[in-house]
C-alpha cells in the first residue's frame, strides 16, 4: 500500500539526488572558471621587506607593488612598479639599486632588474644600465646591454655589456671606451 508518506518520500530523495548531481556539475563549472594559472597567487601593494642573516639585517627591499608566482611551475616574483634594494656587507655599508622592473626567479636565485636600472655601491662606484642581472648566490652582476659606470676614483666606462662581482674588484668589460685611472708608485730604486 503506497502512502502520501511514501510518496512524499520518494519525491524528496529524487530531487534531492537531482540537485546533488547538477550541484557537481555546477561545482565543476566553477572550479574551470577559477583562477587561469598564469595569474599571481598574491599581490603586494606598498612593500617594505627586511632579510636577516643571524639577526644582522642584510637586505631591505622596498617596492609599490609585488605579484607573487610562486605557485608556477618555475617559481618568481614580479615587481612591475619598481623596485629598490638596499644591501649591507658585514662592515653595515650599504649598497643601492633600484630599478624600474624587476623578476626575483626563486629556484635560481637571478635577479632580472630592467629599465633604469642604477647600482650605488658603498663605495660611491654607479652604474646606469637598461638591464642587470644579479646572481644572487653567486654575488655576481651581469648584463649584455649598454651600460655606464663611473668608478669612486674618478675613472668611467662606457660600454656594451660586463660581469662583475657585486664590489667591482673583479670587473670585466666586453666593449667599452672610458677613462681610467692609473696610480704610479714612485720608485726608490735608481737603474
Amino acid at each position: 500500500m503506497i502512502t502520501y508518506n511514501k510518496i512524499f518520500t520518494g519525491i524528496v530523495t529524487a530531487i534531492t539526488v537531482t540537485m546533488l548531481f547538477s550541484c557537481e556539475g555546477n561545482l565543476n563549472r566553477v572550479r574551470a572558471l577559477d583562477m587561469p594559472d598564469e595569474n599571481p597567487q598574491a599581490i603586494g601593494m606598498g612593500l617594505n621587506l627586511k632579510y636577516t642573516d643571524s639577526g644582522r639585517v642584510v637586505a631591505t627591499l622596498k617596492s609599490p607593488k609585488m605579484l607573487d608566482f610562486t605557485n608556477m611551475e618555475f617559481p618568481y616574483r614580479e615587481f612591475p612598479d619598481g623596485i629598490q634594494v638596499e644591501f649591507f656587507d658585514e662592515n653595515r655599508k650599504k649598497s643601492i639599486v633600484t630599478a624600474n622592473y624587476g623578476i626575483i626567479y626563486d629556484e635560481t636565485g637571478l635577479i632580472d632588474l630592467q629599465d633604469n636600472v642604477v647600482l650605488i655601491t658603498s663605495d660611491s662606484t654607479k652604474l646606469r644600465a637598461e638591464q642587470l642581472f644579479w646572481d644572487q648566490k653567486a654575488g655576481w652582476i651581469f648584463t649584455d646591454k649598454p651600460n655606464k659606470i663611473e668608478f669612486a676614483n674618478g675613472a668611467r666606462n662606457d660600454g656594451q655589456g660586463f660581469d662583475s662581482d657585486l664590489n667591482f674588484t673583479n670587473f670585466r668589460s666586453r666593449t667599452n671606451v672610458g677613462i681610467q685611472i692609473i696610480e704610479e708608485k714612485k720608485n726608490d730604486e735608481v737603474f
